[in-house]
Protein backbone atom coordinates (compact mmCIF):
# COMPACT_ATOMS: atom_id res chain seq x y z
CA UNK A 1 0.00 0.00 0.00
CA UNK A 2 1.26 3.51 -0.87
CA UNK A 3 2.48 6.30 2.19
CA UNK A 4 0.39 8.91 0.80
CA UNK A 5 -2.93 5.98 1.08
CA UNK A 6 -1.85 4.98 4.39
CA UNK A 7 -1.20 8.49 5.80
CA UNK A 8 -4.77 9.27 4.05
CA UNK A 9 -6.32 6.33 5.88
CA UNK A 10 -4.93 7.47 9.20
CA UNK A 11 -6.04 10.81 8.91
CA UNK A 12 -9.45 9.46 7.76
CA UNK A 13 -9.47 7.62 10.83
CA UNK A 14 -9.02 10.49 13.41
CA UNK A 15 -11.49 12.63 11.76
CA UNK A 16 -13.91 9.86 12.11
CA UNK A 17 -13.26 8.96 16.01
CA UNK A 18 -13.63 12.53 16.75
CA UNK A 19 -16.84 12.75 14.81
CA UNK A 20 -18.23 9.44 16.72
CA UNK A 21 -17.38 11.03 20.14
CA UNK A 22 -17.79 14.82 19.63
CA UNK A 23 -20.84 14.73 17.46
CA UNK A 24 -23.09 11.58 17.53
CA UNK A 25 -21.71 11.02 21.19
CA UNK A 26 -20.73 7.67 20.87
CA UNK A 27 -18.64 6.32 24.44
CA UNK A 28 -15.37 6.15 23.06
CA UNK A 29 -14.49 3.23 24.09
CA UNK A 30 -16.89 1.79 21.20
CA UNK A 31 -15.50 4.62 19.23
CA UNK A 32 -11.97 3.24 19.27
CA UNK A 33 -12.95 -0.01 18.66
CA UNK A 34 -14.86 0.70 15.83
CA UNK A 35 -12.22 3.36 14.18
CA UNK A 36 -9.59 0.69 15.40
CA UNK A 37 -11.47 -2.55 12.85
CA UNK A 38 -11.79 0.29 10.31
CA UNK A 39 -8.11 1.17 9.97
CA UNK A 40 -7.64 -2.78 10.13
CA UNK A 41 -9.84 -3.78 7.32
CA UNK A 42 -8.73 -0.62 5.06
CA UNK A 43 -5.07 -1.11 5.39
CA UNK A 44 -5.41 -5.08 4.43
CA UNK A 45 -4.25 -6.18 8.29
CA UNK A 46 -5.06 -9.93 7.51
CA UNK A 47 -8.78 -10.71 8.43
CA UNK A 48 -7.27 -13.49 10.78
CA UNK A 49 -5.25 -10.86 12.43
CA UNK A 50 -7.35 -8.43 13.64
CA UNK A 51 -8.53 -9.30 16.40
CA UNK A 52 -5.66 -10.21 17.95
CA UNK A 53 -4.21 -6.96 16.77
CA UNK A 54 -6.73 -4.93 18.87
CA UNK A 55 -7.19 -7.83 21.98
CA UNK A 56 -2.66 -6.99 21.79
CA UNK A 57 -2.46 -3.63 22.02
CA UNK A 58 -5.41 -3.63 24.47
CA UNK A 59 -4.20 -6.44 26.67
CA UNK A 60 -0.55 -5.24 27.14
CA UNK A 61 -2.02 -1.29 28.07
CA UNK A 62 -4.43 -2.85 30.71
CA UNK A 63 -1.45 -5.33 32.27
CA UNK A 64 0.54 -2.17 32.96
CA UNK A 65 -2.48 0.43 34.10
CA UNK A 66 -5.50 -1.77 35.43
CA UNK A 67 -4.13 -2.85 38.74
CA UNK A 68 -2.13 0.67 39.26
CA UNK A 69 -5.58 2.55 38.00
CA UNK A 70 -7.76 0.56 40.59
CA UNK A 71 -5.50 0.87 43.83
CA UNK A 72 -5.09 4.36 42.98
CA UNK A 73 -8.35 4.58 43.12
CA UNK A 74 -9.25 3.35 46.29
CA UNK A 75 -6.14 4.95 47.67
CA UNK A 76 -7.55 8.36 46.47
CA UNK A 77 -11.07 7.22 47.91
CA UNK A 78 -9.70 6.23 51.58
CA UNK A 79 -8.06 9.44 51.84
CA UNK A 80 -10.83 11.23 50.16
CA UNK A 81 -13.64 10.24 52.66
CA UNK A 82 -11.18 10.75 55.94
CA UNK A 83 -10.99 14.18 54.90
CA UNK A 84 -7.58 13.44 54.80
CA UNK A 85 -7.07 15.81 51.71
CA UNK A 86 -9.29 18.72 52.49
CA UNK A 87 -7.04 18.98 55.58
CA UNK A 88 -3.69 18.98 53.30
CA UNK A 89 -5.72 21.42 51.23
CA UNK A 90 -6.10 23.66 54.01
CA UNK A 91 -2.61 23.85 55.09
CA UNK A 92 -1.27 24.70 52.18
CA UNK A 93 -3.92 27.26 51.07
CA UNK A 94 -3.72 29.23 54.65
CA UNK A 95 0.36 28.56 54.72
CA UNK A 96 0.59 29.74 50.61
CA UNK A 97 -2.71 31.02 49.13
CA UNK A 98 -3.96 29.16 46.29
CA UNK A 99 -1.60 30.83 43.43
CA UNK A 100 1.42 29.93 44.92
CA UNK A 101 -0.33 26.50 46.31
CA UNK A 102 -0.44 25.81 42.35
CA UNK A 103 3.04 27.15 41.78
CA UNK A 104 3.91 24.74 44.48
CA UNK A 105 2.51 21.59 43.87
CA UNK A 106 3.42 21.81 40.06
CA UNK A 107 6.91 21.84 41.12
CA UNK A 108 6.24 18.93 43.54
CA UNK A 109 5.11 17.09 40.36
CA UNK A 110 8.11 18.26 38.86
CA UNK A 111 10.15 15.94 41.16
CA UNK A 112 7.85 13.21 41.65
CA UNK A 113 7.89 12.51 37.82
CA UNK A 114 11.35 12.26 37.92
CA UNK A 115 11.64 8.39 39.11
CA UNK A 116 7.57 7.60 38.37
CA UNK A 117 6.14 6.65 35.21
CA UNK A 118 3.75 9.32 34.17
CA UNK A 119 0.67 7.76 34.61
CA UNK A 120 1.49 5.68 37.93
CA UNK A 121 2.35 9.42 39.20
CA UNK A 122 -0.49 11.18 37.87
CA UNK A 123 -3.00 8.51 39.40
CA UNK A 124 -0.59 9.16 43.29
CA UNK A 125 -1.59 13.02 43.05
CA UNK A 126 -5.05 12.39 41.76
CA UNK A 127 -6.38 12.91 45.69
CA UNK A 128 -4.21 15.81 46.00
CA UNK A 129 -5.91 17.76 42.66
CA UNK A 130 -9.55 16.58 43.90
CA UNK A 131 -8.73 17.53 47.64
CA UNK A 132 -7.33 20.94 46.79
CA UNK A 133 -10.04 21.18 44.38
CA UNK A 134 -12.93 20.92 46.95
CA UNK A 135 -10.86 24.02 49.36
CA UNK A 136 -10.47 25.99 46.69
CA UNK A 137 -13.66 25.65 44.91
CA UNK A 138 -12.21 25.78 41.75
CA UNK A 139 -11.70 23.54 38.24
CA UNK A 140 -9.32 20.54 38.91
CA UNK A 141 -7.61 21.82 35.60
CA UNK A 142 -6.56 24.53 37.68
CA UNK A 143 -4.08 22.42 39.47
CA UNK A 144 -4.51 19.11 37.19
CA UNK A 145 -3.47 20.72 33.66
CA UNK A 146 0.11 21.97 35.06
CA UNK A 147 0.93 19.17 37.03
CA UNK A 148 0.20 16.80 34.44
CA UNK A 149 2.14 18.77 31.80
CA UNK A 150 5.07 18.93 34.17
CA UNK A 151 5.16 15.60 34.79
CA UNK A 152 4.94 14.45 31.07
CA UNK A 153 7.82 16.47 30.26
CA UNK A 154 10.00 14.92 32.68
CA UNK A 155 8.69 11.29 31.69
CA UNK A 156 9.57 11.75 28.09
CA UNK A 157 13.27 13.79 28.64
CA UNK A 158 14.86 12.00 31.07
CA UNK A 159 16.48 8.75 31.33
CA UNK A 160 15.29 7.48 34.21
CA UNK A 161 12.38 6.63 31.73
CA UNK A 162 12.32 3.59 28.75
CA UNK A 163 12.16 6.30 26.08
CA UNK A 164 15.06 8.72 26.69
CA UNK A 165 17.21 5.85 28.36
CA UNK A 166 16.43 3.34 25.36
CA UNK A 167 17.40 6.53 22.72
CA UNK A 168 20.68 7.39 24.45
CA UNK A 169 21.32 3.58 24.27
CA UNK A 170 20.78 3.46 20.24
CA UNK A 171 22.31 6.94 19.58
CA UNK A 172 25.48 6.05 22.28
CA UNK A 173 24.53 9.42 23.78
CA UNK A 174 26.50 9.70 27.38
CA UNK A 175 23.52 9.29 30.14
CA UNK A 176 25.34 11.97 32.46
CA UNK A 177 25.26 14.95 29.96
CA UNK A 178 21.49 13.75 29.09
CA UNK A 179 20.14 13.61 32.69
CA UNK A 180 21.42 17.16 33.25
CA UNK A 181 21.15 18.55 30.25
CA UNK A 182 17.54 17.50 30.36
CA UNK A 183 16.84 18.43 33.59
CA UNK A 184 18.03 21.80 33.01
CA UNK A 185 15.86 22.28 29.63
CA UNK A 186 12.75 20.47 31.39
CA UNK A 187 12.92 23.52 34.03
CA UNK A 188 11.68 26.38 32.14
CA UNK A 189 9.55 23.81 29.52
CA UNK A 190 7.83 23.42 32.77
CA UNK A 191 7.68 26.61 33.90
CA UNK A 192 6.34 27.51 29.92
CA UNK A 193 3.59 25.10 30.72
CA UNK A 194 2.55 26.55 34.13
CA UNK A 195 1.50 30.15 32.69
CA UNK A 196 0.10 28.43 30.00
CA UNK A 197 -2.15 25.85 31.50
CA UNK A 198 -2.57 28.88 33.74
CA UNK A 199 -3.82 30.99 30.79
CA UNK A 200 -6.06 28.31 29.48
CA UNK A 201 -8.03 27.83 33.05
CA UNK A 202 -9.35 31.69 32.26
CA UNK A 203 -11.85 30.44 30.71
CA UNK A 204 -14.77 27.56 32.21
CA UNK A 205 -15.04 24.00 31.05
CA UNK A 206 -17.67 21.96 31.55
CA UNK A 207 -16.87 18.82 33.69
CA UNK A 208 -17.91 15.43 34.02
CA UNK A 209 -20.85 14.39 35.80
CA UNK A 210 -18.36 11.62 37.19
CA UNK A 211 -16.11 13.87 38.34
CA UNK A 212 -18.52 16.54 39.75
CA UNK A 213 -19.65 13.93 41.91
CA UNK A 214 -16.56 12.92 42.77
CA UNK A 215 -15.77 15.99 44.09
CA UNK A 216 -19.01 16.75 45.23
CA UNK A 217 -19.16 20.05 43.69
CA UNK A 218 -22.35 18.87 42.05
CA UNK A 219 -24.22 19.16 45.52
CA UNK A 220 -22.27 19.90 48.31
CA UNK A 221 -25.34 19.75 50.95
CA UNK A 222 -24.93 15.74 50.53
CA UNK A 223 -21.21 15.23 51.44
CA UNK A 224 -20.94 12.90 53.82
CA UNK A 225 -19.70 13.69 57.46
CA UNK A 226 -16.21 11.93 58.42
CA UNK A 227 -16.96 9.68 62.17
CA UNK A 228 -13.48 11.67 63.14
CA UNK A 229 -11.85 14.56 63.05
CA UNK A 230 -9.68 14.49 59.65
CA UNK A 231 -5.81 13.29 59.74
CA UNK A 232 -2.82 15.78 59.79
CA UNK A 233 -1.14 16.80 57.09
CA UNK A 234 1.80 15.75 57.78
CA UNK A 235 -0.37 11.93 57.87
CA UNK A 236 -1.72 12.39 54.26
CA UNK A 237 1.80 13.85 53.05
CA UNK A 238 3.28 10.67 53.94
CA UNK A 239 0.89 7.90 52.83
CA UNK A 240 1.20 9.83 49.33
CA UNK A 241 4.95 9.83 49.54
CA UNK A 242 5.40 6.02 50.51
CA UNK A 243 4.57 4.88 47.26
CA UNK A 244 7.01 6.90 45.80
CA UNK A 245 10.14 6.43 48.04
CA UNK A 246 9.34 2.80 47.41
CA UNK A 247 9.80 2.77 43.94
CA UNK A 248 12.67 5.01 44.01
CA UNK A 249 14.02 2.48 46.07
CA UNK A 250 13.14 -0.47 44.31
CA UNK A 251 15.05 1.55 41.33
CA UNK A 252 17.91 2.13 42.76
CA UNK A 253 18.50 -1.23 44.24
CA UNK A 254 17.81 -2.75 41.43
CA UNK A 255 20.94 -1.01 39.40
CA UNK A 256 23.11 -0.92 42.75
CA UNK A 257 22.98 -4.00 44.11
CA UNK A 258 24.43 -7.45 43.17
CA UNK A 259 22.45 -9.45 40.60
CA UNK A 260 21.32 -12.37 42.88
CA UNK A 261 21.33 -10.87 46.22
CA UNK A 262 18.09 -11.00 48.52
CA UNK A 263 17.87 -7.79 49.45
CA UNK A 264 17.62 -6.43 45.73
CA UNK A 265 14.87 -9.35 44.95
CA UNK A 266 13.26 -7.86 47.68
CA UNK A 267 13.14 -4.08 47.41
CA UNK A 268 12.88 -4.67 43.25
CA UNK A 269 9.65 -6.51 44.04
CA UNK A 270 7.95 -4.14 46.76
CA UNK A 271 9.72 -1.38 44.35
CA UNK A 272 7.17 -1.88 41.51
CA UNK A 273 4.28 0.57 41.00
CA UNK A 274 1.35 -2.16 41.97
CA UNK A 275 2.96 -3.38 45.11
CA UNK A 276 4.28 0.10 46.29
CA UNK A 277 0.35 1.07 45.83
CA UNK A 278 -1.30 -2.05 47.74
CA UNK A 279 1.54 -1.32 50.34
CA UNK A 280 -0.04 2.86 50.46
CA UNK A 281 -3.71 1.43 50.32
CA UNK A 282 -2.96 -0.81 53.10
CA UNK A 283 -1.50 1.53 55.64
CA UNK A 284 -4.07 4.32 54.29
CA UNK A 285 -6.92 1.34 55.94
CA UNK A 286 -5.02 0.91 58.70
CA UNK A 287 -4.36 4.38 59.40
CA UNK A 288 -6.82 6.38 58.21
CA UNK A 289 -9.91 3.94 58.66
CA UNK A 290 -9.35 0.73 61.34
CA UNK A 291 -7.17 3.25 63.88
CA UNK A 292 -9.55 6.10 63.60
CA UNK A 293 -13.01 3.51 64.36
CA UNK A 294 -14.11 2.47 60.92
CA UNK A 295 -15.69 -0.65 60.47
CA UNK A 296 -14.49 -3.15 58.07
CA UNK A 297 -17.40 -2.77 56.05
CA UNK A 298 -17.28 0.98 55.47
CA UNK A 299 -13.67 0.23 54.31
CA UNK A 300 -15.13 -2.69 52.06
CA UNK A 301 -18.14 -0.34 50.68
CA UNK A 302 -15.41 2.49 50.06
CA UNK A 303 -12.85 0.76 48.25
CA UNK A 304 -15.64 -1.31 46.10
CA UNK A 305 -17.24 1.85 45.17
CA UNK A 306 -13.73 3.26 43.63
CA UNK A 307 -13.80 0.06 41.02
CA UNK A 308 -16.81 1.42 38.85
CA UNK A 309 -15.36 4.90 39.15
CA UNK A 310 -11.94 4.03 37.54
CA UNK A 311 -13.90 1.16 34.95
CA UNK A 312 -14.32 4.22 32.29
CA UNK A 313 -10.89 5.60 32.58
CA UNK A 314 -9.61 1.60 32.32
CA UNK A 315 -11.41 0.94 29.55
CA UNK A 316 -10.93 3.90 27.15
CA UNK A 317 -7.32 3.75 27.73
CA UNK A 318 -7.40 0.12 26.46
CA UNK A 319 -9.30 0.52 23.82
CA UNK A 320 -6.58 3.77 23.08
CA UNK A 321 -3.99 1.24 23.07
CA UNK A 322 -5.52 -1.24 20.93
CA UNK A 323 -6.14 1.76 18.12
CA UNK A 324 -2.56 2.35 18.52
CA UNK A 325 -1.34 -0.77 18.05
CA UNK A 326 -3.62 -1.43 15.09
CA UNK A 327 -1.90 2.12 13.51
CA UNK A 328 1.80 0.22 14.34
CA UNK A 329 0.19 -2.50 12.74
CA UNK A 330 -0.76 -0.93 9.31
CA UNK A 331 2.98 0.46 8.64
CA UNK A 332 1.28 4.45 9.55
CA UNK A 333 4.16 5.11 11.59
CA UNK A 334 6.94 4.26 8.87
CA UNK A 335 5.44 5.34 6.11
CA UNK A 336 5.74 8.85 8.11
CA UNK A 337 9.15 8.68 8.80
CA UNK A 338 9.77 7.52 5.79
CA UNK A 339 8.41 10.56 3.59
CA UNK A 340 9.58 12.72 6.42
CA UNK A 341 12.85 11.40 6.15
CA UNK A 342 13.16 12.08 2.52
CA UNK A 343 13.06 15.87 3.55
CA UNK A 344 17.16 15.63 4.52
CA UNK A 345 16.12 18.60 7.59
CA UNK A 346 19.69 19.15 10.26
CA UNK A 347 19.61 16.97 13.07
CA UNK A 348 17.65 18.55 15.75
CA UNK A 349 14.80 19.55 13.60
CA UNK A 350 14.54 16.20 12.22
CA UNK A 351 14.28 14.26 14.97
CA UNK A 352 12.08 16.59 16.45
CA UNK A 353 9.54 16.51 13.34
CA UNK A 354 9.92 13.09 13.47
CA UNK A 355 9.22 12.20 16.72
CA UNK A 356 6.33 14.83 17.00
CA UNK A 357 5.09 13.16 13.91
CA UNK A 358 5.27 9.81 14.83
CA UNK A 359 3.77 10.36 18.24
CA UNK A 360 0.86 11.96 16.33
CA UNK A 361 0.44 9.03 14.27
CA UNK A 362 0.71 6.01 16.57
CA UNK A 363 0.03 7.37 19.99
CA UNK A 364 2.73 6.40 22.10
CA UNK A 365 5.96 8.73 22.86
CA UNK A 366 8.40 6.00 23.97
CA UNK A 367 7.61 4.22 20.56
CA UNK A 368 8.02 7.35 18.94
CA UNK A 369 11.32 8.56 20.60
CA UNK A 370 13.00 4.71 19.77
CA UNK A 371 11.52 4.49 16.22
CA UNK A 372 13.67 8.02 15.39
CA UNK A 373 16.58 7.40 17.27
CA UNK A 374 16.89 4.06 14.69
CA UNK A 375 16.20 6.35 12.05
CA UNK A 376 18.50 8.88 12.95
CA UNK A 377 21.21 6.69 14.27
CA UNK A 378 23.64 6.40 11.03
CA UNK A 379 23.19 10.03 10.53
CA UNK A 380 24.64 11.16 13.81
CA UNK A 381 27.76 9.38 13.22
CA UNK A 382 29.83 12.48 12.46
CA UNK A 383 28.52 14.57 15.29
CA UNK A 384 30.04 15.50 18.92
CA UNK A 385 29.18 13.62 21.99
CA UNK A 386 26.84 16.94 23.43
CA UNK A 387 25.23 17.23 19.96
CA UNK A 388 24.42 13.89 19.84
CA UNK A 389 22.98 14.62 23.56
CA UNK A 390 20.62 16.89 22.02
CA UNK A 391 19.96 15.49 19.19
CA UNK A 392 18.20 12.94 21.73
CA UNK A 393 16.62 15.42 23.37
CA UNK A 394 14.88 17.00 20.29
CA UNK A 395 13.74 13.49 19.74
CA UNK A 396 12.53 13.19 23.19
CA UNK A 397 10.56 16.68 23.22
CA UNK A 398 8.94 15.57 19.89
CA UNK A 399 7.74 12.51 21.90
CA UNK A 400 6.04 15.04 24.28
CA UNK A 401 3.47 16.55 21.73
CA UNK A 402 0.45 16.11 19.86
CA UNK A 403 -0.80 13.77 22.71
CA UNK A 404 -4.25 12.87 21.64
CA UNK A 405 -6.99 10.36 20.57
CA UNK A 406 -4.94 7.44 20.13
CA UNK A 407 -2.90 8.08 23.25
CA UNK A 408 -3.49 6.38 26.44
CA UNK A 409 -1.98 9.13 28.50
CA UNK A 410 -4.85 11.54 26.92
CA UNK A 411 -7.51 9.64 27.96
CA UNK A 412 -6.48 8.82 31.50
CA UNK A 413 -5.72 12.78 32.22
CA UNK A 414 -8.88 13.92 30.33
CA UNK A 415 -11.57 11.47 32.30
CA UNK A 416 -9.99 12.20 35.68
CA UNK A 417 -9.79 15.79 34.80
CA UNK A 418 -13.46 15.61 33.51
CA UNK A 419 -12.95 16.86 30.19
CA UNK A 420 -14.62 16.35 27.28
CA UNK A 421 -12.97 14.85 24.01
CA UNK A 422 -13.45 18.19 22.59
CA UNK A 423 -11.83 20.23 25.39
CA UNK A 424 -8.79 17.82 26.06
CA UNK A 425 -7.97 18.69 22.55
CA UNK A 426 -8.12 22.07 23.14
CA UNK A 427 -6.28 21.68 26.57
CA UNK A 428 -3.95 18.80 27.06
CA UNK A 429 -3.07 18.56 23.16
CA UNK A 430 -2.29 22.44 22.99
CA UNK A 431 -0.49 22.28 26.45
CA UNK A 432 1.87 18.93 25.25
CA UNK A 433 2.51 20.18 21.87
CA UNK A 434 3.29 23.83 23.22
CA UNK A 435 5.89 22.15 25.95
CA UNK A 436 7.06 20.14 23.23
CA UNK A 437 7.78 23.14 21.23
CA UNK A 438 9.60 24.66 24.30
CA UNK A 439 11.61 21.66 24.39
CA UNK A 440 13.00 21.70 20.88
CA UNK A 441 13.84 25.55 20.49
CA UNK A 442 15.56 25.61 23.76
CA UNK A 443 17.71 22.56 22.59
CA UNK A 444 18.45 23.75 18.87
CA UNK A 445 19.08 27.29 20.86
CA UNK A 446 21.71 25.00 22.97
CA UNK A 447 23.36 23.51 19.81
CA UNK A 448 23.40 26.57 17.96
CA UNK A 449 25.69 27.51 21.43
CA UNK A 450 28.30 24.60 20.79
Amino acid sequence: MSTALLLAIATASIVILLLLVIKTKVHPFVALLIVSLLVAIATGIPADKIMETIFSGMGNLLGHITIIIVLGAMLGAVIEASGGAESLAQRFSKSLGIKRTVAALTMAAFILGIPVFFEVGFIIVIPLIYGFTKVARVSPLKFGLPMAGVMLTVHVALPTHPGAAAAAGILHTDMGWLMMLGILISIPVGIVGYYVAKAMNLRQYHLSVDVLEQLQLAKPEGKPKNDAPPPGALMITGLIVVPILLIVMGTVAHTTLAEGSTLRSVMTVIGTPAIALLIALGLAAWLLGVRRGWSKEKLEDLTGRAIPSSASVILVAGAGGAFGKVLVESGVGKALALTLETLHLPLVPAAFILSLALRASQGSATVAILTTSGLLSQAVGDVTDMQRVLVTLAACFGGLGLSHVNDAGFWVVTRYLGLSVADGLKTWTVLTTIMGLSGFVLTWLVWGMI
